[in-house]
């Protein structure tokens, strides 16, 4: 069978994902970004691996990634790279498998194509806009749940007034926790905080494709490839409880939205 574009993508996140693991071991510089998020040699070095390889693949489209500077030319482009190097930087610099080479491709203010490659959990996570996601390369589907009491939470500890969920384990990475719903491992992702379009460009994709509802932590539709890169919060759930989920959520978004407003 011929080489499709998804596979050449995922041939890009692996090789990627090999080399941050191989230099997981050996010793590199790391320090502290404005606003005190943590970054490291190796964050840079995959973002100049993936974006050569992505160059190669399609050379028209623009770029946009965590450890890059933002040109806006990019707002004139149909589409768009959108990728963290490696998302959940703080696990991978304690040694824990919770992050993710994340890579989506954007058309017109929408993920089509998404990859996640997650090489200390053995895992490949993909999407292709109307076609399905697949974690290496088994189908995977949403939970069904009706009622948003017992929902499973990916979080270390859940608030009081969140007591009725079920809080499971954790990655740092945003995507890869959004993922989990998307394989109906978790119900309910939510942050209340203005965030990043690469941190979850290629996990809303999946977790859609997968049957989940996504949206701000508002319930209002997300948008990429936006000229701030940023969207407020993201909320991903089974469709049974994304409406309580938003409805839960209404005052603490309000709140946090005013807060950190732009």
């Amino acid at each position: 069978m011929p080489e499709t574009l998804l596979d050449r993508v995922k041939a890009v996140a692996a090789e990627a994902g090999a080399l941050a693991l191989a230099r997981s071991t050996q010793g590199y510089r790391r320090w502290e970004k404005a606003g005190g998020e943590p970054v490291c040699e190796v964050d840079l070095a995959v973002d100049v691996l993936v974006r050569k390889r992505l160059a190669e693949i399609d050379p028209e489209a623009a770029w946009l990634s965590e450890e890059s500077v933002d040109d806006k030319t990019r707002l004139a482009a149909e589409r768009v790279w959108v990728v963290d190097p490696i998302d959940g930087t703080r696990d991978f610099l304690r040694g824990r498998p919770g992050w993710a080479v994340s890579i989506a491709l954007v058309d017109r203010g929408r993920p089509v194509l998404a990859v996640l490659d997650a090489p200390a959990r053995g895992e490949c996570w993909t999407a292709l806009a109307g076609q399905g996601a697949w974690r290496n390369g088994t189908p995977i589907r949403v939970a069904t749940r009706s009622e948003i009491v017992g929902a499973r939470v990916p979080a270390d500890q859940l608030p009081r007034r969140d007591a009725d969920l079920v809080a499971v384990h954790k990655p740092n990475s945003i995507a890869l926790r959004i993922a989990m719903v998307a394989a109906g491992e978790a119900d309910l992702v939510a942050t209340l905080r203005w965030g990043h379009e690469w941190d979850i460009a290629a996990a809303v994709l999946i977790a859609s494709e997968a049957g989940a509802i996504v949206t701000d932590a508002l319930g209002a539709p997300l948008a990429f490839n936006t000229a701030m890169a940023e969207a407020f919060g993201v909320l991903v759930t089974p469709p049974g409880i994304h409406d309580a989920a938003v409805a839960r959520l209404a005052a603490y978004a309000a709140i946090a939205e005013r807060v950190g407003a732009r």
